[in-house]
């Protein structure tokens, strides 16, 4: 894994998914800290993906799970410095993290089963930057706010 720890949290559409993403990355030794909810009772994606975002620095990742990922994507990436990437298979995954370097993934747990989000994972928290002319690219991103 190429950072020291990943933080995740969901909304309540994605609890479950969250849970079984959880454990999968427990079982692999992973640093993980769960962010919320703790329950599948209804609450507020901005609310979780702001707190997970204002936790990201540069030795962790994190994971976002709601309905479809879209509203936890958007509301990730209105933070300075998160680069928070929607992925619904595991190319995608990969090439958020090599060009983009992508420090945040958003998940649809009503879009994506369990298996294809621990593939997309693998890919994401196993996948370096590769630098050179993405990185200039980059920090045309962070020019505007």
């Amino acid at each position: 894994m190429l950072r020291e720890k990943i933080y995740i949290a969901s909304d309540h559409a994605g609890f479950t998914l969250k849970q079984e993403i959880s454990n999968f990355l427990s079982e692999k030794n992973i640093i993980l800290e769960d962010l919320g909810p703790f329950c599948n009772e209804r609450c507020d994606y901005p609310d979780y993906a702001h707190l997970l975002s204002s936790r990201i620095d540069e030795k962790s990742f994190g994971i976002l799970v709601c309905g479809s990922g879209i509203g936890m994507s958007i509301a990730a990436n209105r933070h300075k410095n998160i680069r928070c990437a929607l992925c619904n298979e595991p190319l995608s995954a990969k090439l958020s993290r090599e060009h983009n370097d992508a420090n945040v993934l958003a998940l649809g747990a009503r879009l994506c089963g369990i298996d294809m989000a621990f593939e997309i994972i693998t890919n994401f928290i196993n996948t370096s930057f590769s630098g050179g002319r993405h990185c200039v690219r980059i920090s045309k991103i962070e020019e505007i706010s």
